[in-house]
C-alpha cells in the first residue's frame, strides 16, 4: 500500500486529484509528524477504506506509535465535536450557554505536541464542515505559533484526501 497505489486507483478524470497528492505532502512549514498525522486524521474522517488503508500505510512509516494514535484521536473526538458544535452554530439561541457534558479529555492530553494535534482537529473540522470547530482549532493554532502558510498546507492536505475519497467512493457506487 502506498500513495502511488492511491494514485493509480484514481480514475482519469480525476488528474487533478492524482497531482495534488503527489505534491500535497510537501511543506516548508509543517514537519513530518505533523503533516503525516493531518493526513491520517482526515483520512479517517473521509471515511473510505481505500483512502484509509494507503494514507495508514504511509503515515506509520513516519509517525511514532504515540502520535498515530493521537492523529486517530483526533479524528474520533472531532467526529463528535464538529457534530455538537455545528447544531450549535447552526442553531444558536440558548444552546450555546448550556455546558455540552461530553468528555474531551484528548484534548486537554493528547500525547502529543499541543500544536500538532490542534493542527489535526482543524483539518478534521474542516473535512466534516464544522465552522465553529474550524474557527476555534484556526485561532489557537496561531496562539500556539503556527504561521498561515502552516494552516493553509494542512486544509490543502485536508481537502485533496477528501477529495479522493469522495471519488473513490462514488466509481465504487458507479462500478456496483
Amino acid at each position: 500500500m502506498s500513495i502511488e497505489a492511491l494514485k493509480i486507483a484514481l480514475p482519469s478524470y480525476a488528474k487533478d486529484l492524482k497531482l495534488n497528492l503527489g505534491t500535497v505532502f510537501t511543506s516548508t512549514g509543517l514537519n513530518a509528524q505533523q503533516i503525516w498525522g493531518a493526513a491520517l486524521s482526515a483520512a479517517i474522517a473521509a471515511r473510505n477504506s481505500t483512502v484509509i488503508t494507503h494514507i495508514s500505510a504511509e503515515a506509520i512509516k513516519i509517525l511514532t506509535p504515540e502520535a498515530t494514535e493521537a492523529a486517530k484521536a483526533a479524528a474520533a473526538i472531532m467526529g463528535m465535536n464538529n457534530i455538537y458544535y455545528r447544531f450549535i452554530h447552526l442553531v444558536g439561541g440558548d444552546y450555546s450557554q448550556m455546558p455540552a457534558r461530553l468528555r474531551m479529555n484528548v484534548i486537554a492530553n493528547p500525547g502529543v505536541d499541543k500544536l500538532d494535534f490542534e493542527l489535526w482537529c482543524l483539518g478534521v473540522s474542516a473535512v466534516n464542515g464544522c465552522g465553529m470547530c474550524m474557527e476555534s482549532h484556526e485561532h489557537e493554532v496561531i496562539k500556539n505559533g503556527a504561521t498561515r502558510d502552516m494552516v493553509q498546507d494542512i486544509i490543502r492536505i485536508a481537502a485533496v484526501i477528501h477529495g479522493i475519497a469522495q471519488i473513490l467512493e462514488a466509481e465504487d457506487y458507479l462500478a456496483a
